[in-house]
């Protein structure tokens, strides 16, 4: 954490950390898995590529050529093995179809029931986010208040500064509970 020297620093602070917990928040929702193919869902996923572990997309091309079929197409044919290993070893359940030189990963429809894990799993990621946006508030607000007892700032730039964040936060907040309900509609919609 840098130094912050005016609430200025500090709001500008808080609006950087804040954004990058929105954004890994967008990223984690990319990875969950809904009954539509994305090539975001294997994201996470890394492949034993000649004793290195290694991304999907830096192995192969992937499109999605119809909602519930995603397409891994490796540029060397012998990763294709270890591709197939990766995905069938991750967490999403997921079987992939070889024919030697591609990959086909049909993307099954979600049960009931894994829809209301998913949606479990989607209340607690959005949760430690709000943690983290909580915990950033905190921070900023605590560098604030030190740079008032060092008679840094006045008072009323202190209150004022605060409200400012109070703001910021909700905002953010809202942000992330927006997504949150739009990713638990597609989640729990029946294709």
């Amino acid at each position: 954490m840098t130094t912050i020297a005016t609430t200025k620093d500090a709001m500008a602070q808080a609006k950087t950390r804040m954004e990058k917990a929105v954004e890994d928040f967008r990223k984690e929702l990319a990875a969950l898995r809904t009954g539509r193919a994305s090539v975001a869902l294997l994201d996470h996923i890394r492949v034993d590529y000649h004793g290195t572990p290694m991304p999907i997309n830096q192995l192969g091309a992937l499109s999605v050529p119809e909602p519930t079929m995603i397409i891994v197409s490796p540029w060397d044919p012998g990763a294709v093995g270890p591709i197939d290993k990766a995905i069938r070893t991750s967490d999403l359940g997921l079987n992939p179809v070889s024919d030697g030189k591609v990959l086909r990963v049909p993307i099954p429809p979600l049960t009931e029931e894994r829809r209301k894990d998913l949606v479990k799993h989607l209340h607690k990621v959005l949760e430690n986010h709000r943690t983290a946006v909580r915990n950033i508030r905190r921070d900023i607000k605590e560098a604030v208040e030190k740079l008032e007892k060092e008679k840094k700032i006045s008072e009323d730039e202190r209150k004022r500064f605060l409200d400012e964040l109070d703001k910021l936060t909700h905002q953010e907040t809202k942000k992330l509970e927006d997504l949150s309900a739009a990713k638990e509609k597609e989640v729990l919609e029946l294709k």
